[in-house]
């Protein structure tokens, strides 16, 4: 409706009017506590992100290592020490990243809208505070501590993986 546009207008005007007096404005940055937000608001959906990236890399590329072993009748206790299995075990790690990464993309909606729910909110900064080097930063290091506390984490399968082998062994 007409009546609804030009509301719409008149806000966005506003909102246009207010945008240009804060660009006009000296901003301070970011206090310690809102880059502390910033910091756990991107590592928190990093942390989901590596534990189910190196998770699912571990399980399908054991899975991958063993179903080619036993195909080509390799030994998955024979190490790197011979031909066969330095020429399948980098193929099978790699195809191992590739399930993951597949399964990443479909798992991102889900790991971010589970850390929404866990009720971190947005950190509450201007826009020429969000674009300032420390809230970058601190963003940044965020994620890549988030990561690898989620890799770390993420590697529990390697738990298992010593009982299947030795139950193939004595196969």
């Amino acid at each position: 409706h007409s009546t609804e546009r030009s509301c719409l207008l008149r806000e966005l005007h506003r909102f246009e009017s207010i945008a240009i007096a804060q660009e006009k404005l000296e901003v301070a940055p970011p206090s310690p506590g809102q880059l502390r937000h910033v910091f756990f608001h991107s590592a928190l959906p990093f942390v989901g992100f590596g534990f189910l990236d190196n998770a699912i890399m571990i399980a399908a590329g054991t899975q991958i290592e063993l179903s080619i072993g036993v195909v080509l009748g390799i030994s998955t206790m024979a190490g790197n020490n011979t031909f066969f299995s330095s020429l399948f075990l980098p193929p099978a790690a790699a195809l191992g990243n590739l399930v993951s990464d597949l399964a990443g993309l479909g798992l991102a909606g889900y790991v971010e809208a589970l850390a929404s729910r866990l009720g971190l909110s947005i950190p509450d900064l201007t826009p020429k505070q969000a674009d300032m080097w420390q809230t970058r930063l601190s963003a940044h290091l965020g994620k890549a501590i988030g990561v690898t506390i989620g890799c770390i984490l993420g590697m529990f399968p390697l738990l298992f993986f010593g009982e299947e082998e030795e139950k193939l062994e004595e196969k």
